[in-house]
């Protein structure tokens, strides 16, 4: 009796060490991923191009992540040009619906990265552009978001503040249960302060400027994430020596005449594979 029973214990150890592993490889970290967001997430003009009229691209930094972690469903609506209103709105008409449509009770992960064109972004670029030939050497930029005292730059930033964060309470009302990411703003100009006009027409005084606008945008991303329990991604710090300024397949953002394929001012390939990165190391993976 005590040999039968042995044996049945053995031959039941063995099944559970091969079961096991299997049981544990069937199942994702998350079983479901939904990506919302601008440009900065959509991969504006990265090849290929899934999506024409948000610009989606199927090697943005979403589709990294969901690449590695292998969830059942993963659901990517960013899209190029999205404010903080877009997640609740249709955008470009009624083509595009409001990418909050796409979370659900049991969405498990959420990534989003938004905010940039609420200042807006694309403003300030050609603002600050089209001053550079003015006084290359200067900071006509700088003056002209300075006047009376207060920096309206400044102000704007810190106005989407409150914006992102209704944007991370929503989703909380729509996925409770989610783990949210919010993915910061890279790198876009010389840790130093340098100026690369007129290669990047930013005048020599609006480089140091515009690198800390850069740096202001994602602390206050940083404490809306905090408020709302969200794990914020530092894409920024990872980037440095990797700006607009640096030469090509150094550089993880293309300049105003892009050298790579994707959209001016934005992340390319390598961009998209660094925020990847830096959102599978904030999930500790």
């Amino acid at each position: 009796m005590r040999r039968v029973l042995a044996v049945v214990l053995s031959a039941l150890t063995v099944v559970l060490l091969v079961a096991a592993p299997a049981a544990t490889a069937a199942q994702p970290a998350y079983s479901s991923y939904v990506s919302l967001g601008d440009s900065y997430t959509s991969g504006s003009l990265i090849p290929n191009q899934v999506h024409l009229a948000c610009t989606r691209s199927d090697r943005n930094y979403p589709s990294l992540v969901a690449q590695a972690l292998a969830p059942v469903e993963f659901t990517d609506v960013s899209c190029g040009g999205a404010t903080t209103e877009d997640m609740t709105r249709p955008q470009w008409g009624i083509a595009n619906r409001p990418q909050f449509d796409a979370l659900r009770q049991d969405t498990e992960l959420v990534s989003v990265g938004v905010g940039g064109n609420d200042i807006p972004f694309v403003e300030v670029v050609t603002t600050c552009a089209g001053l550079s030939a003015t006084a290359p050497k200067g900071a006509p930029c700088k003056a002209y978001y300075n006047t009376r005292g207060a920096d309206r730059l400044v102000e704007k930033v810190r106005a989407v503040g409150p914006q992102v964060g209704a944007v991370l309470q929503g989703i909380r009302d729509r996925s409770p249960a989610a783990h949210v990411v919010l993915v910061g703003y890279p790198s876009l100009l010389p840790e130093s302060g340098a100026s690369c006009w007129p290669l990047v027409p930013i005048a020599a005084g609006d480089a140091p400027y515009l690198r800390d606008i850069t740096k202001l945008l994602n602390e206050v991303l940083a404490e809306q994430a905090a408020a709302y329990d969200a794990t914020f991604v530092d894409t920024y710090t990872s980037s440095i020596g990797h700006d607009m300024c640096a030469p090509a397949g150094v550089r993880w953002v293309e300049g105003i005449l892009p050298g790579s394929p994707a959209a001016p001012v934005h992340p390319n390939a390598l961009g998209a594979e660094n925020q990847a990165r830096q959102v599978l190391a904030a999930l500790g993976g």
